[in-house]
């Protein structure tokens, strides 16, 4: 049996849907799931341990069997820790077959086999009774189905159904609830994710304004939710416009409903501003009592905690439909609207009690006017980043001539209205300001002369950006659309960029590293068989290739130098053999080498260049500074080499890198030294 899996092809720029052994799928789940960076984090397991206990000791002291229900079970963690905690029985509900699997043989190995259950089934197909798959309903329900918006995994359908067919009324819950909170800022910053700001060109007639149209202006946007590690974000990107706010809790120990709603709460801002961004994040209780609270709560709110890293729940960034100015001590109410899966906020004004509950409107937002789903977050603030467009319009204005007639192959790009403010003759748009530009919609290599009015272009643009890109080297796919258009290009053609290289550094981790890492134990548990079962995901295929990720979100200091490892030149065709090197990079600070870290960088012309990845080494130690709009290329390392004094430190990282042209992909291999 085979699989069909979509991947991008970097030599179309196109998702192509691949034929993969059967077990592709499996292994891509588990090679890249959470599950270590969850047993990796320490205080969600302490606490889920001591809500447990707790749980188990007030059943108990009722004289009751404790019977515990466990959804999403996982490596059988929390049944363990129930089983050990003196519960006389657990049914462990894990719906995903390998995972479960994993569970049997952790289970087995942590000698509770007799007390525990795997139950290989969705929560909602299992049954109860003398033949079921539970003799009788729990009394304990123990979960953790949550995402960091925590409603996005299905956990409220998954409680409603339990409650109504596998728990016992009044049952114990861990966690108990759970409660949302929110705070309303300004932040031009994150606002750079959801709005196309003015661009501003200065032309030889005079300064030229782009602005976005009306229906881009004022569309509410899309309303999935944008999740962060929000302790990566400085306080000076974002201005505090009211205080923290409970906006709903939810208790598990009761019957819970799924149905869409919404709630209301009052703010008076602290301070006047521009109201763009609700900020959110929840904590558990894993007791009634509120005594065991595992919190998600940002380094402004909760600055003495002791901070614990996790990756699996983050902060939620939510864009208002529309920025909306507010005074301080005003009177307004903020409305989370959510489904089963997802919320959205609204600000209102106060207009009487009857008004403002006539104005609450349910329905999610929709996007009207497509920008929010061409483009992610992060193209957002790439469009508005006003130094890097500034380098496209210095490389224009050196390269374009009155008599241009230009070419832009790039998505959803703002190229051929600089282009044309900056004085090309004509422009051509490969893939509605006014005749001067034409938009083809013909994939490069379909192109015709006709498609050109029976024109040679001059001048071929590109950021290049293109929506189908996953790693910083798919956007190569330029250089594939300029060889494509070769016979459409005049002899003296001009290309911008005219070349792009990719460079490679070394780095350690300050948190990043524990989703590939290895457990061993977790809270007194052999999670072993996790361990290996992740590692042979990985050397299914995974562990040779690199994986994006965002890293201004991620710390980490540098142990080399940046190096230039592989140059692509645009000015000539993509050449038929494969492109390889060899070489070393010397560590020059002591520390964990994790892995390496690699970008692509763009030259556009003379002395103009862009870089999707490192900014700068901003300090002695090694910390990094990386292009917040781009993720890059993370390949870890199979073993770590830890060097404590520089005499310690091996001498180099020898890399051997080969970028496959027909395919487009770049395979790499590593050793420490």
């Amino acid at each position: 049996m085979k699989t069909f899996c979509g991947r991008a092809n970097p030599t179309t720029g196109a998702m192509e849907w691949l034929e993969e052994d059967e077990n592709y799928d499996y292994h891509q789940e588990i090679a890249r799931s959470r599950y270590a960076d969850m047993l990796h984090d320490k205080d969600r397991n302490e606490k889920y341990y001591q809500g447990i206990r707790a749980a188990v000791n007030r059943v108990k002291e009722r004289g009751e069997k404790a019977i515990v229900l466990d959804i999403g079970t996982g490596t059988g963690l929390l049944s363990m820790m129930a089983a050990s905690a003196g519960a006389d029985f657990c049914y462990a509900v894990e719906v995903f077959k390998p995972m479960a699997n994993a569970a049997v043989k952790i289970v087995e190995k942590n000698g509770f086999r007799d007390k525990i259950k795997v139950i290989n089934k969705h929560s909602t197909e299992v049954t109860v009774g003398p033949d079921g798959d539970m003799q009788c309903r729990a009394n304990i329900l123990v979960t953790e189905l949550f995402d960091t918006e925590l409603i996005g995994e299905g956990a409220l359908p998954t409680y409603e159904h339990a409650h109504k067919y596998l728990v016992q009324e009044g049952c114990e819950a861990v966690p108990h609830r759970a409660t949302v909170y929110v705070q309303l800022v300004e932040s031009k910053r994150m606002w750079a994710w959801n709005k196309l700001f003015p661009v501003h060109v200065e032309a030889e007639d005079g300064e030229k304004i782009i602005v976005s149209p009306s229906e881009m202006e004022n569309c509410p946007g899309v309303p999935s939710v944008c999740d962060i590690q929000l302790n990566q974000m400085p306080s000076n990107d974002f201005t505090v416009l009211s205080d923290v706010l409970t906006m709903f809790s939810v208790d598990f120990s009761k019957p819970v409903r799924s149905a869409s709603t919404y709630y209301r709460v009052q703010l008076e801002p602290v301070k006047s501003g521009k109201a763009q961004i609700v900020l959110s994040w929840w904590d558990i209780d894993m007791d009634p009592s509120g005594m065991i609270n595992c919190t998600m709560a940002p380094y402004w709110v909760k600055p003495t905690s002791t901070f614990q890293w996790r990756d699996h729940w983050m902060q939620c960034v939510y864009f208002l439909p529309n920025e909306e100015p507010v005074l301080q001590g005003e009177k307004l109410y903020l409305i989370a609207s959510r489904d089963e899966y997802s919320l959205w906020y609204k600000l209102q004004k106060d207009r009487g009690e009857e008004k403002n509950k006539a104005e609450v409107l349910v329905e999610s937002p929709v996007c009207r006017c497509q920008a929010h789903l061409l483009w992610n977050r992060p193209r957002f603030g790439q469009l508005n980043d006003k130094n890097r467009t500034l380098q496209y319009i210095k490389s224009l204005m050196k390269v374009l001539k009155t008599d241009s007639v230009c070419l832009c192959i790039s998505d959803g790009s703002l190229l051929p209205v600089l282009a044309h403010y900056l004085g090309a003759k004509q422009f051509f748009k490969a893939n509605h300001l006014d005749d001067k530009i034409k938009i083809i919609e013909a994939r490069p290599e379909l192109l015709t002369s006709s498609n050109l009015e029976n024109k040679k272009v001059s001048v071929l643009v590109g950021e290049p950006f293109f929506t189908t890109s996953l790693l910083p080297w798919h956007n190569l796919y330029f250089w594939y659309a300029r060889t494509a258009v070769t016979g459409h290009l005049t002899s003296d053609v001009t290309i911008l960029p005219q070349s792009a290289s990719l460079h490679m550094m070394i780095v350690e981790f300050q948190d990043l590293w524990r989703i590939r890492s290895p457990c061993g134990t977790c809270e007194g548990f052999d999670v072993q068989t996790m361990d290996d079962m992740i590692n042979n995901s990985l050397n299914f295929r995974e562990s040779k290739e690199a994986e994006p990720h965002p890293l201004w979100e991620y710390p980490c200091k540098s142990l080399s130098d940046p190096q230039e490892v592989l140059t692509f030149d645009f000015r000539k065709t993509v050449p038929q053999h494969c492109l390889r090197t060899k070489g070393s990079v010397n560590l020059l600070r002591k520390g964990k080498s994790h892995g390496a870290v690699l970008w692509m960088e763009y030259y556009l012309a003379a002395d103009i260049s862009v870089s999707t990845g490192l900014v700068q080494i901003s300090n002695e130690k090694g910390n990094c500074e990386w292009n917040p709009h781009c993720k890059q290329a993370v390949y870890f390392f199979s073993s770590v080499i830890e060097s404590e004094t520089l005499s310690d430190l091996p001498s180099a990282v020898t890399y051997a890198i080969n970028f496959d042209t027909k395919t487009g992909e770049i395979a790499m291999d590593f050793k420490l030294s």
